[in-house]
Formats: structure tokens, sequence, C-alpha cells
């Protein structure tokens, strides 16, 4: 097999793999901080500390893959992993609250290196199937969509007497077969030359309006669709459905995230970014419409089937578009100020869904996602009369 599409399959399973850990976490995350809460507008802590954990240690993963490669750091996410995932599992045995958060922030770390898997992908294939690269391992989150959830259904009883330890030994499995999995990659290493240039100041870098544009759309993107699938198990079960029926909508939310990537990334290469990140934006629209139409399950299951496309269109663009903006030497520190942002606002909207949740309810938390949609699709349109007008002058 070529190792442009081995190192792609591979970095696929990975994927797959962090999102059925991701998937587990968000099904019960939730609702374990709550049950071990006594404050419960502190239960999604045990989520923010997930999304802090990655948040301080994105930048220095990209770092460290740039001067060990990116095998070193995958797999030392993965290490991350399985400590993480058992300190929660004893937290669940001792009933100890902030020790399940303490949990959570060791497993961030394995999700920054994740989420490295797609610029692994466009590094190593020619530049003109860079979107399709990326796609492709965003694709194989299909496959962590349906096994995650359904892991959580398995495993939520599995230990007696301790709800939801089963579900994060399951996590430590995932971990380990992704380190066998790494075992095989061989990404292209810089050459002494880039991995010593620091290249230009990220000030003079963050001024390209492309630049501004991928990371204000990567921010939305992932900020509102957090801070929407967080709080659906906590308004589900609120709303007296019942768990199996959270998971269900959780787990077609994570396939609505991912299978439009074997579409994306070829619509992409053929029109551009910007017109698919639009479409997102308007697909975030509807699920705002629609998750304050009612809070049947079926509002339920739309509003997050349609979050999950939204999220594919805005953040495969916006990834795609973030390369176009800087060399190979700049890249570790680029990709890992455009995540650390990410992460940063996943940290605020999970810290936000325990109180928004708690005193103004789920109706208002969509409400609230509205504005920032907007501004992405005003950004968009801002950057395609941009290029429109100085095409030359525009990295692309």
């Amino acid at each position: 097999m070529d190792l442009s599409k081995k190192n792609v399959a591979l970095l696929a399973a990975c994927q797959a793999l962090l999102l059925a850990n991701n998937s587990v976490l968000i099904t019960v995350n939730a609702l374990a901080g709550y049950s071990l809460a006594t404050n419960k507008a502190l239960a999604t802590l045990p989520v923010t500390a997930y999304f802090l954990g990655s948040a301080l240690s994105t930048l220095p993963m990209s770092l460290l893959m740039k001067r060990h490669g990116r095998r070193a750091g995958f797999s030392a996410g993965a290490a991350c992993a399985m400590l993480g995932a058992l300190l929660c599992a004893f937290a669940i045995y001792s009933r100890n609250f902030w020790l399940l958060c303490a949990g959570t922030l060791v497993l961030g770390i394995y999700f920054a290196a994740g989420q490295y898997y797609r610029f692994a992908a466009a590094e190593t294939v020619p530049a003109r199937f860079k979107a399709t690269a990326i796609s492709l391992v965003l694709g194989g989150g299909i496959v962590g969509g349906f096994l995650g959830p359904e892991t959580s259904k398995l495993t939520r009883d599995l230990v007696e007497g301790q709800l939801y330890a089963g579900a994060y030994f399951s996590l430590v499995v995932f971990a380990l077969l992704a380190v066998l999995i790494l075992r095989w990659l061989q990404i292209p290493a810089l050459s002494a030359a880039e991995t010593q240039s620091a290249g230009r100041p990220i000030g003079e870098i963050a001024r390209q309006p492309a630049f501004l544009v991928a990371v204000l759309c990567g921010v939305v993107g992932y900020g509102v669709m957090n801070l929407l699938m967080t709080a659906t198990p906590l308004a589900m079960v609120a709303c007296q459905h019942p768990f199996t029926a959270a998971a269900f909508v959780i787990q077609w939310h994570m396939v609505a995230m991912f299978a439009p990537s074997f579409g994306t990334g070829p619509l992409i290469q053929r029109i551009g970014p910007l017109p698919v990140m639009l479409v997102g934006t308007v697909l975030a629209s509807a699920c705002v419409a629609v998750a304050l139409s009612g809070i049947e399950v079926i509002h339920f299951w739309l509003a997050l089937v349609l979050l999950g496309l939204a999220w594919n269109f805005m953040y495969l663009g916006a990834t795609t578009l973030l390369t176009e903006t800087h060399t190979p030497a700049e890249r570790g520190k680029v990709q890992g100020v455009n995540d650390m942002a990410i992460s940063f606002t996943m940290v605020l909207s999970s810290l936000s869904v325990g109180a928004l949740f708690t005193y103004k309810g789920w109706q208002i938390m969509n409400a609230l996602a509205a504005p920032f949609i907007i501004l992405c699709a005003v950004a968009l349109m801002w950057l395609a009369i941009v290029r429109r007008a100085r095409p030359k002058a525009v990295s692309s």
C-alpha cells in the first residue's frame, strides 16, 4: 500500500478510537458529575476539566510533535488517556467528585493530541489532496460515533453498584488499541532546518484575513457544538426521556459530525472552503430553530443531527483554510495556537453549561448561540469579498 494511503488509514482508525472515547465521555460525564456533585450547577465541571486539560496541553503537544515527531506525541496522548480513565473509574468507586474532574483533566491531554490527526494527514499527501485526506481522517469518527454510545450503554451498569465505572474502564481499551495502531504510523519528519526555524512571528501570521476567519469559524463551530451537545443529555433527562434515548441522540449526532466527511473534502477541493463553511452556518441556524420548536425526542434528534452536520462543514473547512496560512516550519505554533483557542472556547462553553441549564434552561442556551453563528457567516462573506478584491495579497 502507498505510504500516504496507509498513514491516512491508520490516522482514520485512531480518529475512530478518539471519537469512541469522546462519545462515551459526552454520554456519561455530565451525568456522572451530576450524581457526585453536591452543587448540581457544577455537574458539567468534569466536562470542563476535560477541555481544560486539552487547552493547557494543546500548544505544548504541538511543539513536542514538531521536535520529536507525530507518533511520539500521539502515543503520549494515548498513555494519558489510560491514566485519566483509571482515575475517573476510581473516582466513581470513592464517590469523589474532584477526583473525577482530575481524571477528565488528564484525559483532555489525549484529546489535545488527537486533534492533530487531521493535520498529520494533510502532511502526508500532496497539497492538492489535503482536504480529502483531512476529511477521510475525520470520517473515521463515524465508527466512534456508533461505538462510543453503544459502549456506554453496555458498560454503564457493568460494575455492580458503581454506576458509570465500567464506561470509564472501556476507555483504557480504546487507548491501548490506539497505541498498537500507532506502531505502523510513518509520518515524514521535518528537516533539521524546519525544526530549528521559527518562521514568521505569530502576530504577522495572525494578520492574514484567512487565518482570522479560519480560527473564528473553528472556535465558534466547536464552541456552539460543545455547548449544545454537552447540555443535551441533561436536557433530555430533565424532560423525562430515558438514558437510552439520550445515548441514541448523541450517537446520531456523532454520526452526523463525521459521516459527511467522505464528501466534504472533495467538495472543498472543488468549490473551496468558504462556501462549504457558509453552508455550515446555515445548518447551525437550522439546529437552533429546531431546538426552539419543541422538547420531544424527535426535536433533540433533529437538532443534534443538524448541529453535527454544521460542525463538519465549519470545522473541516476551517482546518483546510488554516493549512493555507503557514509554512512547514510555522505549523507547530500556528496549529497549536488555533487548537488552543478552540480548546479554551470549549472550556468556557462546557463551564457555562451547568449554570446556563440550571438557571436559564435548554431553549435560552440555543438562543444564545445564534449571534455567534451570524458572526461567522458575516466573516466568511467578508473574506470572500477581500479575496475577490485582492486575490494575490491573500494567502491561498
